[in-house]
């Protein structure tokens, strides 16, 4: 070995010097635009409900269900439909006529415009789709009738229907 013999001490880790803790600091996430964007969102939702209100329909009735109410037969439109879907009409005491689905609007406004005081019945066969009677009094709603009554198909017009030609 050479020279002079300065061998390195070995370092003593921790013994002498104590080493200084780094302060952690906090973290803070700012909730700011989170309060921002829900109530961004609320107002929004409370805006756009209460545009959309639901549509209704006022339905009068008798206050007495034992009332009869007279309405002139050159007045009243009555309209049939079937347990298909088939639908006629005929004013007073005519003869019942088929009449097509896709006529029936025009047809509606036609006889609205030829009678103000126009009243419609409209009987359904009890069999029929609850959405087929909901589809028609929109039809009638949309001719701009404004007085119709429901009624169920009887026997006496299931008979009157099947002599009606094809």
């Amino acid at each position: 070995m050479s020279g002079g013999g300065d061998i390195a001490a070995p370092k003593q880790h921790g013994k002498g010097k104590k080493r200084k803790k780094t302060r952690r600091l906090g973290i803070r996430i700012d909730l700011t635009p989170l309060v921002d964007v829900a109530f961004l969102l609320l107002t929004f939702f409370m805006y756009t409900t209460s545009m959309s209100r639901p549509q209704t329909m006022e339905i009068n009735l008798p206050p007495d269900p034992k009332v009869k109410v007279e309405i002139a037969e050159s007045n009243l439109l009555t309209l049939r439909i079937n347990e298909k879907g088939d639908v006629f009409w005929n004013v007073a005491l005519d003869a019942p006529q088929r009449i097509t689905v896709d006529r029936l609007p025009a047809f509606l406004k036609e006889q609205q415009a030829g009678n103000p005081k126009l009243v419609v019945l409209l009987k359904i066969d009890r069999m029929a789709k609850y959405n087929l009677m909901v589809n028609f009094i929109d039809e009638l709603n949309l001719a701009g009738v404004q007085r119709f009554s429901l009624a169920p198909l009887l026997d006496q017009d299931k008979q009157l229907l099947a002599r009606v030609p094809a």
